[in-house]
């Protein structure tokens, strides 16, 4: 294909609901656009973006993927993104890349969580936004309901462009704002012009709507209107004013349109090469506390956005440019790690098509084949280095415990494990030491299902997930005096140790070791074998093998034989009296507690708090954190946390979402420990 310039360039990422069509109208963009012979349907899995085996089989899209369009004579990268909030990390790698944002909604669905969720990111990104309503030609479907819900959740800056005439219910043609004019479309997204249908009250209105917004976007256009009693604009203005004031953020326009029949879709794809901002015309990339402009003509600098890990191709980065132009010969340093980089192919996308390329320049996407590259790196000329501002991931909050079911493929899986996280930054691995139990996190139980696919699909390793195992503790509430006493004879030198101790609650999570001897009952060179003794055994408490903590322990007395008393004799002495000293002392198990910060709408606080207080959490405080949205900072056994994601995501309708961290040990009440004792992993026994 042919290289394009940053004024010919508009990336778009795609947004919102899931189910709303997304995928549907990439497909729809390209046919029309005469990028594909035929058009492919998300029902019979052979849509261009959703090419992964397991978005086939489950009919939604879990990555987010690349492709593009050429219409008239500009490029449009589309960034298809996941509408599911369990890949939410996708469609912020999608919207990071894209100048703009295109949200859609299906005509008798409305507005949505996921409408909401992508608006916001938008706002969030600082990037140019707009609303396409989907599916048309649906029954139900109800474009005008659809405008008064986006008025209502978005503000006054809703500004529609093209609107459906559907007095019967059904559409029967599709009305250019800006042109004044009707069209109708028959098989194969073929429009012709047909007669304005005599609607004029409420065309009149959105037409007026439309020349006060654009009166906005300037003050001379502002003095006509309000000189002319609302004067109509033409229509090189209100193309101008309109893209000024999507620019600007002042302008959220909406178009309708069906990605199935085709029907208005070619002007979406000229709303999009004519009133988005090109990759020129927007601020750049943010560096610490400046914006960096696409400029073709600086050295390079590029942004990698997205990382696959392909099994056969290896690893591909997706990249941004966003300073001069680059090449396969290219020389570039990783200003992340410091390191050089050699670049491999360079490739544009249709979703799993490739077609190499020779060059790249500022405002484009490419993706680079064999670069050491990870996700948010930095690359650029060895004269211009800089890092770019990376992309901020939500941390994982659902958690399950991962083994392989083949022995023999261990080893594979953490590599395996490695490799899912360079290319998706929700993810989290972890091997816990204490419980041999290996654990992954993820955004929810959907996202671990489709992680666990993916390494037997993509690296051929099968795993079963587990509960994860709960590393409680264990202690003692009262103080208590005891003896351990070694003794064994056998040929030649015996085995003696005798020490008698105390052992009582301390301040300090680890073993706080003292010694107050008098009259060399047992010699000095003995006692770092006694605190030695107790630290090994430590390892394991006696009510269910857990480690034990916050113990302090006082060596006062003991004897010694001048020919079999030994370090070792006296480690197991200390192990005997550490063992009648805690079953005598009250030993009690303590639980990890989580410090979490849930964010929710304020509706549902109270149902939020009420599910909190039902787990044995406790609420520490609120605040406002965004419009209609509340910050909840609470503390919860870990115990309770397990689905706590699921239940807030059902409970908030996929508005709410939450971080922890673990905050202390906390006692576990006592009607509690008797289930925890019998399901404790089988710890081994201290062998001295």
């Amino acid at each position: 294909m042919k290289s394009y310039k940053c004024k010919n360039i508009r990336n778009v990422a795609l947004a919102g609901h899931g189910g709303s069509g997304k995928t549907s109208l990439a497909e729809a963009l390209m046919y029309v656009s005469g990028g594909l012979d035929r058009m492919g349907k998300v029902a019979d899995g052979s849509t261009v973006c959703d090419f992964d085996p397991d978005e086939i089989k489950r009919k939604i899209s879990l990555n987010a993927s690349l492709a593009y369009a050429e219409w008239k004579d500009t490029k449009i990268n589309i960034l298809d993104t996941p509408g599911q909030f369990d890949f939410v990390g996708e469609m912020n790698e999608g919207i990071r890349a894209a100048e703009s944002v295109i949200i859609t909604l299906p005509a008798k669905d409305g507005v949505q969580v996921g409408t909401i969720k992508a608006f916001n990111e938008a706002k969030l990104n600082k990037k140019a936004s707009m609303f396409v309503v989907t599916r048309m030609e649906e029954e139900n479907s109800n474009f005008y309901k659809c405008l008064e819900e986006m008025k209502t959740n978005f503000g006054p800056t809703i500004c529609p462009i093209v609107v459906p005439f559907d007095k019967y219910g059904k559409v029967e043609s599709y009305i250019n704002l800006l042109e004044m004019k009707a069209y109708e479309y028959s098989e194969g997204g073929k429009r012709r012009e047909v007669e304005m249908p005599a609607s004029e009250n409420r065309l009149k209105g959105l037409r007026a709507a439309m020349a006060e917004a654009i009166a906005e976007t300037d003050e001379d256009l502002m003095m006509r209107y309000f000189e002319n009693e609302g004067e109509d604009f033409t229509f090189n203005e209100i193309v101008k004013g309109i893209h000024d004031g999507i620019d600007q953020g002042v302008i959220t326009p909406v178009v309708c349109c069906s990605g199935d029949t085709l029907a208005s879709v070619d002007m979406l794809l000229d709303t999009i090469v004519y009133m988005l901002p090109s990759a020129a015309e927007r601020p750049g990339e943010p560096r610490k506390e400046e914006y960096i402009k696409y400029d073709d003509t600086k050295p390079l600098s590029a942004f990698v956005f997205k990382t696959v890990a392909d099994p056969f191709v290896g690893k591909m980065s997706f990249v941004k440019i966003v300073e001069g132009t680059l090449t396969a010969a290219s020389a570039i340093v990783n200003a992340t790690t410091g390191e050089a980089e050699k670049p491999g192919k360079l490739l544009v996308l249709k979703g799993k098509k490739q077609e190499e390329v020779s060059e790249a320049s500022a405002g484009d996407i490419v993706v680079v084949t064999k670069l050491n590259a990870n996700t948010n790196d930095t690359l650029c000329d060895p004269s211009n280095v800089g890092q770019y501002v990376p992309i901020i991931f939500p941390q994982p909050c659902f958690f399950k415990g991962i083994a392989a079911v083949n022995k023999g493929d261990e080893g594979k899986l953490g590599t395996a494990l490695r490799r899912l996280m360079e290319e998706d930054l929700t993810l989290s691995y972890s091997h816990n030491h204490e419980t041999h139990q290996r654990i992954i996190g993820g955004m929810g139980e959907q996202h671990i299902e489709v992680s666990v696919q993916k390494l037997k699909n993509k690296f051929g390793v099968d795993v079963e997930l587990s509960q994860p195992i709960i590393a409680y503790r264990e202690t003692i509430r009262k103080k208590v005096s005891v003896e351990g006493k070694h003794k064994k004879q056998s040929g030649g030198h015996g085995q003696y140790g005798h020490v008698k101790m105390e052992f009582e609650p301390g301040d300090a999570e680890e073993l706080v070791f003292a010694e107050r001897v008098v009259g060399g009952s047992v010699p000095k060179n003995y006692f770092p074998a006694v605190e030695k003794g107790l630290q090994e055994s430590i390892a394991h408490g006696v009510l269910a093998g857990y480690p034990v903590v916050r113990l302090k322990a006082t060596l006062f007395d003991g004897s010694y034989h001048p020919v079999d008393s030994s370090e070792q004799a006296f480690k197991m002495a200390a192990h005997i009296a550490y063992k009648a000293g805690l079953q005598q002392a009250a030993p009690c198990l303590l639980e990890p507690i989580m410090s979490l910060t849930i964010l929710v709408p304020d509706d549902n606080t109270g149902d939020v708090m009420g599910v909190i207080n039902k787990r044995r959490g406790s609420v520490l405080g609120m605040n406002p954190a965004a419009s209609g949205i509340t910050q909840i900072d609470a503390e919860l056994p870990m115990a309770e946390t397990g689905d706590f994601a699921t239940v807030i995501r059902q409970m908030t309708r996929g508005m709410g979402g939450f971080t922890m961290e673990f905050a202390r040990y906390e006692q576990l009440p006592s009607n509690l420990e008797a289930d925890v004792i019998a399901n404790a992993p089988k710890f081994g026994e201290y062998e001295g």
